[in-house]
């Protein structure tokens, strides 16, 4: 019986909640499900606020929310994620570090 290594990595999630009209705890409860589902072990969740964009094409959307999901999982995982958010309407961009 062959136990699967387990490593440590860090998702940042830059959420688009302009037509959003439900709390972001919401949201935030969603993600920490679905990144659950994919067989993660989900440590720490961290919303970081609005944060403003270093460089924007909307000037009427200057920022938006960050979250920062810190997670255990065998390496197939971080993949997984990215692809499971890649379409998600309230997910601009993905960012999955290995810690």
């Amino acid at each position: 019986m062959t136990e699967t290594l387990q490593r440590n990595y860090r998702a940042t999630f830059i959420l688009n909640t302009r037509d959003y009209d439900q709390p972001i705890d919401t949201l935030v409860g969603t993600i920490k499900e679905a990144v659950t589902g994919l067989g993660a072990t989900v440590g720490e969740v961290r919303n970081l606020g609005h944060v403003d964009f270093a460089r924007t094409p909307d000037k009427r959307h200057t920022g938006d929310v960050y979250l920062q999901v810190s997670f255990s999982a065998p390496a197939e995982v971080p993949g997984k994620v990215s692809e499971r958010f890649r379409l998600e309407k309230t997910v601009q961009r993905v960012l999955v570090e290995t810690l």
